[in-house]
């Protein structure tokens, strides 16, 4: 089957959200652009990893580039994206690797989620469009969107379940099993 490259150059939204309940949510990261919607599935973690990436390569750009473009601050952006997913939610695959850069023609930061590979298989290079290879979500973010990504991810995936005082572990409703207490279950 051929590779897909679900491909945003100028995306009117890209965010990170979830579906269900904390403990048992599923996160997704969706890019809209006109009526073209793609949603992959992503791990909790991998978000927080791609948003703390996404903030430290801006960062790194102001340093290294400054005057010539513009990167607002982290906390400098006023309007962070709040609404849910849209939907209908088409799961189109799961992340295995994820790609991050920097385009100097444009003065834009480039996103890439690659599909899940196969043993053995191999994950393109960034802005590879071969046949071969894992299907790929590609998007194109100004610095302020990728600012205001960085910003709601870290939000989505703080409104889980709070974590245990102790082992920082998430709390369950009916408290957990701490490995900081020798296995005796802590109550919230």
């Amino acid at each position: 089957m051929a590779r897909q490259v679900f491909n945003f150059t100028e995306p009117e939204r890209f965010v990170a959200g979830t579906v269900g309940m904390p403990g048992e949510r599923t996160f997704f990261l969706q890019a809209r652009q006109g009526n073209s919607i793609t949603s992959v599935v992503i791990e909790k973690q991998q978000a927080l990893v791609l948003a703390e990436r996404t903030d430290q390569l801006l960062d790194e750009v102001r340093e290294t580039r400054s005057p010539l473009v513009d990167i607002p601050d982290a906390g400098a952006v006023s309007v962070v994206d709040v609404a849910p997913l849209e939907l209908p939610i088409l799961e189109e695959f799961r992340v295995g690797a994820m790609a991050l850069g920097w385009d100097e023609a444009t003065s834009r930061v480039v996103i890439e989620a690659h599909a899940v590979a196969e043993e053995g298989g191999l994950v393109p290079e960034i802005a590879d469009d071969d046949a071969e290879g894992v299907d790929t979500l590609r998007v194109w973010l100004s610095a302020a969107q990728a600012r205001s990504f960085a910003e709601r991810t870290r939000a989505v995936a703080a409104a889980g379940r709070p974590p245990c005082p102790f082992c920082n572990q998430p709390l369950d409703p009916e408290g957990h099993i701490c490995p900081r207490a020798n296995g005796y279950r802590r109550r919230t």
